[in-house]
């Protein structure tokens, strides 16, 4: 019960990362309120949950359905404590030379401006209150080139830069501010990647191949964990970080042995080698 007492306001809550969060978060004590463009999967997660979640429809594009959900966790259970800002997609794609100004436009504006808006209505009413947790979601295309299409990479680094200040702000209400930076995880949205966005045991499988943890591919109980940690009281000297969840990519770790994996004498001054 890490989050007993607590409301969350979790967007993009109808599958992946989102709805894995929503479970863990009830199973943890938490009363919470999902937002997604898809209706049918959202409502279908609520009704999961039963009385402790509500869902409403949003389109986080659109800052006044953003409002709304932040508004719905107060006239439904009494205030915010927690705000997730997952909804993502993947955007454009394709070369810089090629990308389509709209495309470009929509796949920042669900990830950064759904991000703001989150961040913005759920400070309105955390404020007040003196706490509060405010998680975004960035990815490890937001910290490394090459991981990600142009738009998906510029939209999450961006979320590490509006998360450190936003952190920087808010800390005098009492409020973290906290991003997490998944790898590739066994989600639809990746297992669309490869054609079959219902297919998360090839999707799996294909990961654990690639992942620097022998076997094991990223999941999205393990980002649920991580949103976990951060929302709750846990957490509670943390703010303005990163949290990878990548199994160390990020910071050096692959498929492949480090160099000089094996000893071999030192080398010193002019190529010598040994003491």
């Amino acid at each position: 019960m890490r989050l007993e007492g607590k409301v969350a306001v979790i967007t993009g809550a109808a599958s992946g990362f989102g709805a894995a969060a929503a479970r863990r978060f009830v199973a943890e004590g938490a009363r919470v309120v999902l937002g997604d463009i898809q209706e049918a999967a959202g409502q279908a997660v609520a009704d999961e949950l039963g009385k402790k979640a509500v869902f409403l429809r949003c389109d986080v594009t659109f800052e006044p359905d953003v409002a709304a959900l932040v508004d719905a966790a107060v006239a439904n259970f009494g205030q915010c404590d927690v705000m997730y800002n997952n909804a993502g997609i993947v955007g454009a794609v394709g070369p810089i030379a090629t990308t389509p100004r709209e495309e470009w436009q929509l796949t920042l504006d669900i990830h950064l401006n759904g991000a703001f808006y989150g961040c913005k209505h759920a400070a309105r009413v955390m404020m007040p209150r003196k706490t509060g947790s405010i998680i975004n979601m960035s990815s490890t295309a937001g910290l490394l080139g090459g991981l990600g299409p142009h738009a998906y990479a510029a939209a999450k680094h961006a979320i590490i830069g509006l998360t450190k200040s936003v952190a920087a702000e808010l800390c005098h209400h009492g409020i973290r501010t906290n991003c997490i930076a998944p790898a590739g995880m066994a989600t639809a949205m990746v297992a669309a990647l490869s054609g079959d966005p219902g297919d998360i045991e090839r999707t799996e499988a294909m990961l654990a191949k690639s992942s620097p943890l022998k076997d094991r591919p990223g999941r999205a109980a393990d980002v649920a964990n991580a949103a976990l940690w951060l929302a709750s009281d846990e957490s509670g000297y943390t703010n303005g970080l990163t949290l990878t969840t990548d199994a160390g990519t990020s910071t050096g770790s692959s498929i492949k042995p480090p160099a000089f994996a094996d000893y071999e004498p030192m080398i010193r001054e002019a190529g010598k080698r040994g003491l």
